[in-house]
């Protein structure tokens, strides 16, 4: 019985077990990342249920929208801080605690105001949980950082397209009191996270050694070097996610207008859109890893612009190819960068983590309403032609150092 229960207690990592990747550990994180998601998701999908009980207009819809990215986004950089410095090992599970008071309250709220509170809850644990589950992907990536970030990041784009087809199936025909039911799923991701946690307590000594190595491998670029590398790689964060917005929020509005398609036939766009943005985060770690981050943001962010380009002039055919191919493309970008910026930061994985996830919160939710008012001034079509050069930006990639991967020479 005793060596059983030994069996069952996950054990600290030695030191020859340091360059081991834990997948047991990233494929729980990118679970608990994809019910994360899967809840945060809900507060979109059922924003025509509350505007008819509530008798809301489109400026309270969109207060309800700043105050959950407010709350998901700038907290995330001061939690990656605090935790840099006082380790957290079960802080997932007390994020995961704010989500399911956020969903209980969201269920049962009978003000507006209660929901301003209930969605900034779940806000608060997406904040919490973001930097903390990124930290457990570094520490378990066994030097594959990209390939753990990849994997972490999927589960996040799963949650996220499941969200809206379990509203549908579920909130929109039974109610408001029906979003408790998805309590359920913060309660499994809390059983998961106290493993997870119990874990990262044990391996805390593991990032020590990581960061010690890394540091010594970039200890030639200087703070002005990396201060600019991290100002550049925000800047692509920008062009990534502005871009994404036009798509996320914009796209079946655009393939109505153009091709004169059914609401049902946009959707399919849509959801093809998203399932290659979720094939090219899985790709784009692994691909990092192997020939260098900087490599990876090159072809992401610059190498999607002749697709960008073109897809406003691509006839209804070629606009299904299109949206596959910068999907897939674009979306490869972001395990890259987070990684990128963790190892010119070593020992602050949770600020860097925090800010960059913040940050991509922050410019989605921005993107989508600056795109908005543009869409309602000068139509739809309009924005995709602006959008397009967007990714031009990437060409600020030739100012970045070359680290990671392959190539681990200073530049």
């Amino acid at each position: 019985m005793e060596k059983l229960m030994e069996k069952q207690i996950p054990q600290p990592m030695t030191s020859t077990a340091l360059t081991a990747t834990v997948y047991p550990i990233l494929l729980m994180i990118s679970f608990s990342h994809m019910l994360n998601d899967t809840i945060q998701s809900l507060i979109p999908s059922i924003y025509p249920l509350v505007k008819t009980n509530f008798h809301l207009n489109f400026s309270q819809i969109g207060l309800i929208t700043l105050t959950f990215q407010m709350a998901a986004s700038l907290l995330q950089p001061l939690v990656g801080l605090y935790t840099d410095h006082r380790p957290k090992p079960f802080s997932l599970v007390t994020g995961m605690g704010f989500t399911l008071t956020g969903l209980i309250c969201l269920s049962q709220a009978g003000h507006f105001y209660i929901l301003l509170f209930s969605v900034a809850l779940i806000g608060i644990g997406s904040s919490i949980f973001h930097p903390e589950a990124s930290k457990v992907a570094y520490m378990a990536s066994g030097g594959k950082r990209g390939l753990a970030q990849s994997i972490f990041q999927v589960g996040g784009n799963a949650g996220s397209s499941l969200g809206p087809l379990l509203a549908a199936l579920i909130i929109v025909p039974l109610g408001q009191p029906s979003i408790g039911w998805f309590s359920l799923l913060a309660l499994l991701a809390m059983g998961v996270l106290l493993f997870v946690g119990r874990w990262y307590k044990l391996n805390l000594h593991t990032i020590k050694q990581k960061n010690k190595h890394v540091h010594a491998e970039h200890a030639l670029l200087s703070k002005r070097k990396i201060m600019v590398s991290i100002l550049i790689l925000m800047v692509l964060i920008f062009s990534k996610y502005f871009y994404l917005a036009s798509m996320t929020s914009y796209l079946t509005f655009y393939m109505i207008e153009k091709f004169r398609v059914s609401v049902q036939h946009a959707q399919v766009f849509l959801f093809i859109f998203l399932f290659s943005v979720a094939a090219g985060t899985l790709f784009g770690g692994p691909l990092g890893d192997r020939f260098g981050r900087k490599y990876v943001i090159w072809f992401s962010i610059l190498g999607v612009a002749p697709f960008t380009l073109l897809l406003p002039h691509a006839n209804l055919f070629w606009t299904a190819v299109l949206t596959v191919i910068i999907g897939f493309v674009l979306a490869s970008a972001f395990s890259a960068i987070l990684v990128y910026a963790q190892e010119l930061l070593p020992g602050k994985v949770g600020l860097i983590s925090g800010l960059f996830f913040g940050f991509a919160f922050g410019m989605g939710g921005l993107g989508s309403a600056v795109l908005g008012v543009l869409a309602d001034h000068k139509g739809i079509l309009f924005v995709y032609q602006v959008c397009a050069f967007l990714p031009l930006i990437g060409m600020l990639t030739a100012f970045l150092p070359n680290i990671g991967g392959r190539n681990r020479q200073i530049a």
